[in-house]
């Protein structure tokens, strides 16, 4: 659907009336003008820019002078505690205060199909025994220093396990990224559900949570009154969306609702309509561009008429002009006061791109629970340099492809990139610049599932393939706090 983008946004560069940016690199930076308020209660946070990257000596992580790695586990060559090698394709992740100096990680595995490092199939953990479905999570108690103290798997037999989110009961909730359904050999049952899973070692419900629908899930958060969890999706043909489910009224989410979340009727799942100034929802979200920056957009929710996909896709059973789609729909990660989500990229010359729609290499949104408004936070313009693909033109001021994304202790945001060349770890405010603070030398396999530690002395990454978790610590206060 061929659209005008002047009558879809008209009015909308007025509604940023004031608020210059410049490019520092490809990345836009206000001037001059502070950032929007999260809630009215005060601005997005600031903070100190980053030093230049170091080249690391051993070829592995570039970092900021004063910082450090420490290799937590590499697959195929750590070990779970039952003696089968760690699982490979890291992914999403998220890291718990588990006491006596010690952190624990609940970490995806982003694995399609069986191989030589699927995850275990340990008795109890088991979804779909299929041979096709290798994917699912492990848990991993770290010492303050990064150093390993054993790795186990908590849920096995699922499928392209890719992002998820945390519970505030300290449970995480991992994501398949797929709707591929049963086949009778290599898959017996359905996929692309959320599955919560726990860390104690000792309590497994490897069961669908039917309510939250079946679709290529990315990530999800769920809001500070847990009544509320906001989902976002990674699928093309047509471009996927960001959905929010409602608990029944009266309804709190808590430590035994994966009985309740089994019932694929249980609450409401709706999809995410942005409203232009005619009060139409805008078709895809790059008709919006640098020129929107921090202005806040109304939404609305529009019901998901099948949200199983029994016969129809979700994303499909939505005609054009209804909701609001999204080339790939990445990370998700909630505040007190709304829930960030990200678009990974739209390139030009794909048919993921609409008419008239502006391509572009990264987008982050913010959802304010009480106000009921999107803005767009965080822009990266369509960048040649970024986009070559020739690490040789490629450098720490030009990224592409965000993808994961965690809030600091501080309030800021890292970003996991999964761009052309070189991957970086970013490290972005709101409305602001934009550091590169981890670089892959490795190879040029993304970066995955940053993960904070509450003490804000650790920061938790893993590098795709061949699926390496590492812990990052130095003088993060100076620069976040």
């Amino acid at each position: 659907m061929s659209v005008d983008r002047r009558s879809v946004l008209r009015g909308a560069a007025v509604g940023a009336a004031g608020v210059g940016f410049t490019t520092v690199g490809a990345v836009p930076t206000l001037a001059e003008a502070a950032p929007a308020s999260q809630s009215g209660r005060g601005p997005f946070p600031q903070h100190r820019p980053f030093p230049p990257l170091l080249d690391d000596p051993k070829g592995i992580l570039a970092l900021p002078p004063g910082f450090k790695y420490t290799i937590v586990t590499q697959a195929g060559q750590t070990k779970l505690k039952t003696g089968q090698p760690t699982p490979n394709a890291h992914d999403g992740m998220a890291v718990f205060n588990a006491g006596h100096g010690r952190y624990r990680l609940i970490q995806n595995h982003e694995i399609s199909s069986n191989g030589p490092l699927g995850v275990a199939p340990i008795e109890g953990t088991v979804y779909d025994s299929g041979v096709g479905a290798a994917g699912g999570c492990t848990v991993i108690d770290v010492d303050r220093d990064g150093t390993n103290r054993g790795e186990w798997v908590a849920i096995s037999g699922t499928l392209t396990n890719c992002a998820g989110g945390h519970t505030p009961w300290g449970t995480w909730m991992t994501c398949e990224e797929t709707e591929n359904k049963a086949n009778g050999t290599t898959r017996l049952k359905d996929h692309g559900y959320v599955f919560e899973v726990w860390g104690d070692g000792k309590t497994a419900h490897p069961v669908p949570l039917k309510a939250l629908g079946r679709y290529a899930h990315e990530a999800l958060a769920i809001d500070q009154d847990r009544t509320h969890i906001y989902l976002s999706e990674d699928a093309s043909g047509p471009n996927g969306t960001f959905y929010r489910w409602s608990a029944p009224r009266g309804y709190k989410l808590g430590p035994s609702s994966w009985q309740d979340l089994q019932d694929k009727d249980f609450g409401t799942l709706e999809a995410l309509a942005i409203l232009g100034d005619d009060g139409k929802p805008i078709p895809d979200v790059a008709y919006l561009t640098s020129a929107q920056l921090l202005r806040p957009f109304r939404v609305k929710w529009v019901p998901v008429p099948d949200r199983d996909g029994a016969t129809t896709s979700v994303r499909k059973q939505f005609t054009d002009g209804q909701i609001t789609r999204g080339k790939k729909f990445e990370g998700v990660f909630g505040t007190e006061q709304g829930v960030y989500v990200v678009n990974s990229y739209a390139e030009s010359g794909t048919s993921d791109l609409p008419a008239d729609a502006v391509p572009h290499d990264g987008m982050v949104w913010f959802y304010n629970y009480d106000a009921q408004t999107i803005q767009l936070v965080t822009y990266f313009p369509e960048s040649a340099i970024a986009d070559s693909g020739d690490p040789a033109k490629y450098d720490d001021y030009n990224f592409d492809g965000p993808d994961n994304v965690t809030v600091t202790p501080w309030g800021s945001l890292i970003l996991a990139e999964d761009g052309s060349a070189s991957s970086h770890v970013l490290s972005a405010t709101p409305g602001g610049p934009t550091y590169a603070i981890v670089r892959n030398m490795l190879n040029d396999s993304e970066f995955c599932g940053p993960a904070f530690s509450d003490d804000g002395k650790v920061l938790f990454v893993n590098i795709q393939s061949p699926g390496i978790t590492f812990a990052i610590t130095g003088p993060w206060r100076d620069y976040l706090g």
